[in-house]
């Protein structure tokens, strides 16, 4: 059994997603001490993967970080910061994409793979030079606007998964789970407890309705049609980054490859630009 000490941060996928090269982007100018970052797949078994983790493992002096995308799980604050959810630290845009949604990086990387085409004859470049920061922020911004609609019907949809039993399991016990017995076994009083438990939840799933859901729909559809939302870009922090990729890349074939932008903009993304990423850094930086 090996011994494992000193702090560990938990994210989401693999070694090579996004999520894991984002932390270590964090933490490389940390002096000392540097975390573990363990992948961790995807963020509905986090729980179990960290319990699992650890179980396997003679713990010493452990202190332990997790960090995943927010998706719409959580609203985002009115001040940039990381989100907190039951013992997890939630990004504060989207997903880790929305942070490399920056047309001058953008720009920079486009320009620099043609400088390299016009040194090397033998480059498979075939996008020519950059159209320019101007038109690269008008390709983001056509394509979050061609999802405005689809957002909002997600957020509502949001809205609902949080105010209902969707996410409570229905169980077939009313007691801790298996082995931890009820103080009555007859028939008659299993039987209320089993009736009080259907009760609870059709009354939680009852807040599933058409009204709610059109309630939340307007509220988003006049937030998301506000000018300040798109002047001050809110939409690189409420639209999901997976859909605003896929939506560019949809809208123009001759455009880069996105996927493979990002490869090259995590090394040069700047984290001290992000209030919620500096303070990730505070937050992994004290621990032991």
């Amino acid at each position: 059994m090996s011994v494992v000490s000193g702090k560990i941060i938990f994210c989401e996928g693999k070694q090579t997603s996004l999520d894991f090269r984002l932390l270590n982007r964090v933490v490389e100018n940390l002096l000392t001490n540097k975390p573990t970052i363990v992948p961790s797949g995807s963020k509905f078994t986090f729980s179990i993967f960290v319990q699992g983790y650890f179980s396997r493992e003679e713990v010493t002096n452990q202190q332990y970080i997790i960090f995943r995308d927010r998706d719409f799980d959580v609203k985002p604050t009115a001040n940039i910061a990381l989100i907190p959810l039951n013992s997890m630290l939630l990004t504060h845009r989207a997903c880790v994409e929305n942070y490399l949604f920056n047309a001058d990086l953008i720009h920079n990387y486009w320009h620099t793979k043609y400088i390299e085409k016009q040194d090397n004859p033998t480059s498979k470049w075939g996008h020519g030079d950059s159209p320019g920061v101007e038109a690269i922020s008008a390709w983001i911004e056509e394509a979050a606007r061609s999802l405005q609609d689809y957002q909002t019907v997600r957020w509502a949809l949001s809205d609902l998964l949080q105010s209902s039993a969707s996410r409570h399991q229905f169980k077939t016990t009313w007691t801790g789970g298996s082995g931890e017995l009820p103080p009555s076994l007859t028939l008659q009083d299993c039987q209320n407890q089993a009736e009080a438990l259907i009760n609870q939840f059709q009354q939680a799933v009852r807040t599933v309705t058409q009204d709610r859901f059109e309630q939340s729909l307007t509220v988003y559809q006049q937030q998301f049609a506000q000018e300040e939302f798109w002047t001050q870009k809110h939409y690189l922090i409420w639209f999901h980054g997976k859909d605003i990729q896929k939506a560019m890349q949809q809208r123009d074939s001759r455009y880069i490859s996105l996927k493979i932008f990002f490869d090259w903009a995590l090394n040069q993304l700047d984290v001290n630009q992000y209030p919620d990423l500096i303070e990730l850094q505070n937050r992994i930086s004290p621990l032991q």
